[in-house]
């Protein structure tokens, strides 16, 4: 990037951050819903949970479905800001 093309673009580093930003917090979350080892912490507090009383077994089963779904779901490759923007 030359002086002049800086220059011009220096009033949109602001909007560059916050996207950047969003982008990064967007890799950070999608990387932990699907980790196998959070899953299987929240599996655990999800039994821990209905032991104690605190779920009933429909709140229980249906959550234990869609957590089993995440686990044995394929993870998805990592997108990154190219793909977000939405160009190709």
């Amino acid at each position: 990037m030359g002086l002049f093309t800086g220059l011009l673009l220096l009033p949109l580093a602001p909007v560059r951050g916050v996207n950047w930003l969003a982008e990064t917090l967007y890799e950070v979350a999608d990387r932990e819903l699907h980790d196998p080892a959070v899953i299987r912490a929240r599996l655990a507090a999800l039994n821990r949970a209905y032991d104690d009383g605190e779920i009933d077994g429909a709140t229980f089963e249906r959550e234990e479905d869609r957590l089993l779904d995440l686990l044995e779901a394929p993870t998805p490759g990592t997108r990154t800001a190219y793909h977000l923007r939405g160009t190709h």
